[in-house]
């Protein structure tokens, strides 16, 4: 039985469509709803610009507390874009146990929360917000979908679908 489930978000432009969905099945099944989302790590050329802007102090406090801090906002901006886009049906936001943000690569996050969690379901879209549509799986979802060892349910890409309906 399906007694909690994760959610991740790219905060993208189908994260509410993806949302929906997770709040639908959280009513559902009276399940437990976790949301995460990922924040893949500074690249080396971000790197090297910090370092030639900031002495090593500075650089070590942007580190350890800057960057803490863009988490904190994100997070913030999770649960406002949920109360947003569910307006009326706040209700729902008491289904969602937590939203936490961790750095790292996206479909090792997701599928580290996931066992960390316990969780009985994934749920994620089929492509991220930059994704071009023409592989029919980002590549998140893709690893996700290989190496989870719960159920995935995968939200297809509303563009996708539309085109295909025509």
């Amino acid at each position: 039985m399906i007694r909690s489930m994760l959610y991740a978000t790219d905060l993208g432009l189908y994260a509410p469509y993806v949302m929906q969905h997770a709040l639908a099945l959280a009513r559902t099944f009276e399940a437990e709803l976790y949301v995460v989302h990922a924040v893949e790590p500074m690249g080396l050329f971000a790197e090297s610009v910090l370092q030639s802007y900031l002495d090593e102090q500075a650089l070590n406090e942007f580190h350890s507390q800057g960057l803490n801090t863009v988490m904190a906002n994100i997070e913030q901006r999770v649960l406002d874009s949920f109360r947003e886009e569910l307006g009326e049906g706040q209700q729902d936001l008491k289904l969602i146990k937590s939203v936490r943000v961790y750095q790292g690569d996206p479909s090792q996050v997701i599928l580290e929360q996931a066992a960390k969690l316990s969780v009985d379901l994934l749920i994620v879209g089929s492509h991220c917000q930059g994704a071009s549509g023409e592989s029919p799986l980002g590549r998140t979802a893709a690893r996700v979908l290989q190496l989870s060892r719960v159920p995935v349910y995968l939200v297809p890409l509303v563009q996708r679908r539309r085109q295909g309906e025509a």
